[in-house]
């Protein structure tokens, strides 16, 4: 019997989830700091959509990287790091004094952020050896995730409200400060015994492919298809090469074998098309509260929070779940009600169905994420934790950003189709009768929108109901140092 956690673990979890919920709050608060900070630095629409978006590309391409070289070097070194690169370049980047600049700097907070995730999630796993105590760890751990997402929009506002754009980015600077004086007392370090150099090709490939898929899906919704379609096939292209590269090689980033395990490729594809669902049904419900209902960012920022804080919700009870069903129960009764509440954005009309609808959407995704993500890293031994917790993130990346082109795509199409009068899904026209017309149209894209997230929900629900077994391996012991 493993031996249970205590009181420093514990107290090492709440320093953990400061970088969480710095990553999660960088990738949700920009948004509304942009209009001023455009203003303020002249930046241009091509820009703009850099300073948003080079973030997020960075720390998808890095991760699968970083994840292997905290197993190689050592988690805490990596996580402190990374989280204080993450803190110099939060002022860095609070005072940039151009467009570019500030596009540089978010690349590379993109590199550090890319540290931290992986990190903190690799940690927990070596931490809490006991099942139960793990589950509830995580459970934590995922929760702070999603309300930092929540809230990263909500206390933006606020901030935006007071200080200047920069403040934005500042916020991250006194969570670092803590991290960096605790986490050498309070977090052990864990790394792999033998793990053998670095794979500089495989992090090539897996870099190139990553970045190149997600450019894609992101300009898919830009205009032409070409740039994006060529694109998308480059990526796979390395990817393929990649996967065969690490299925050849002594030291391989990614333990692919591990695909073999039913339960755990069951939950990696549950994550991803659960991001595809989440990130479609977020992209057109924050259309819809701002261009069809009229509500200001801050407002519609406020009515979004229950999807991040439903999904923290979800997480936070999942463990309890446990104790009545299996994690394979569990796992696909939440997608059932998230598949529900996806439904009441069918029969959408107005602000009180769409909350209700991605708050039951969001709590039914609790399970996934916190058993889930689980199992995941709980199927490989300690020593390779980090590899593990990178593949979760991974498929979460790529599943916002096929979401967010593919449902996009469709729900524009669906627009137009409705609302064929040369306007955009901005719903921006002049003449009262247009402008009724073109929120109806919007509204049936969004109602659409709910019958493919439904869809996919249900499907998962099945899928995993159709396992027999959702229990982590036991893992051999770490090595500590």
């Amino acid at each position: 019997m493993e031996k249970p956690a205590g009181r420093r673990e514990w107290l090492g979890l709440a320093v953990l989830v400061l970088p969480t919920l710095l990553v999660a709050m960088d990738m949700t608060s920009l948004f509304l700091a942009l209009p001023q900070l455009s203003a303020d630095l002249g930046a241009s629409s091509t820009e703009q959509l850099w300073i948003t978006d080079s973030y997020g590309f960075v720390v998808a391409g890095f991760v699968i990287t970083m994840g292997t070289l905290g197993d190689r070097i050592g988690r805490r070194r990596l996580l402190l790091a990374g989280g204080g690169a993450f803190g110099l370049l939060s002022i860095v980047a609070a005072f940039s004094t151009g467009p570019v600049m500030l596009i540089v700097v978010r690349g590379a907070l993109g590199v550090a952020g890319a540290t931290l995730m992986p990190s903190t999630l690799a940690l927990i796993t070596n931490m809490f050896r006991d099942e139960k105590q793990r589950g509830k760890a995580i459970a934590i751990w995922a929760t702070c995730q999603f309300a930092g997402g929540a809230a990263g929009p909500v206390f933006a506002g606020f901030l935006l409200q007071h200080f200047s754009w920069g403040s934005v980015f500042l916020v991250a600077v006194p969570a670092v400060a803590v991290l960096l004086a605790a986490g050498p007392v309070l977090l052990p370090e864990f790394r792999a015994p033998a793990s053998g150099r670095l794979d500089l090709p495989g992090v090539g490939l897996s870099l190139g492919a990553v970045l190149l898929i997600v450019f894609g899906l992101k300009q898919l919704t830009t205009g032409s298809p070409v740039l994006p379609v060529a694109a998308i096939t480059a990526g796979t292209l390395l990817g393929i090469a990649f996967a065969r590269r690490q299925l050849t090689t002594p030291s391989p980033l990614l333990d692919l074998r591990l695909f073999r395990s039913g339960p755990f490729t069951a939950v990696l594809v549950a994550l991803v098309f659960a991001g595809v669902a989440m990130a479609g049904v977020g992209l057109l419900v924050t259309q819809y509260l701002q261009s069809v209902l009229g509500h200001s960012p801050v407002a519609a920022a406020l009515l979004f929070a229950p999807m991040g804080l439903g999904v923290a919700a979800g997480t936070m009870t999942a463990p309890a779940l446990t104790r009545r069903w299996t994690p394979a129960t569990a796992i696909a009764g939440g997608l059932a009600v998230s598949a529900a509440g996806s439904l009441l954005l069918v029969l959408t009309d107005g602000v009180v169905p769409v909350v209700a609808g991605i708050t039951v959407l969001a709590l039914g995704t609790g399970p996934l994420f916190a058993l889930g993500i689980g199992l995941v890293v709980g199927s490989v031994p300690p020593e390779r934790a980090g590899s593990a917790a990178s593949m979760a993130d991974t498929g979460n990346y790529l599943g916002g950003s096929l979401g967010m082109a593919l449902i996009g795509l469709t729900a524009a199409a669906v627009y137009h189709g409705v609302f064929p009068a040369g306007t955009t899904p901005a719903v921006d026209v002049t003449r009262p009768e247009l402008a009724e017309q073109a929120k109806a149209a919007f509204t049936t894209a969004l109602n659409v929108t709910g019958v493919i997230a439904a869809g996919l929900f249900a499907g998962l629900a099945l899928l995993v109901t159709t396992l027999r077994r959702m229990k982590a391996v036991a893992p051999e012991p770490a090595m500590a140092g």
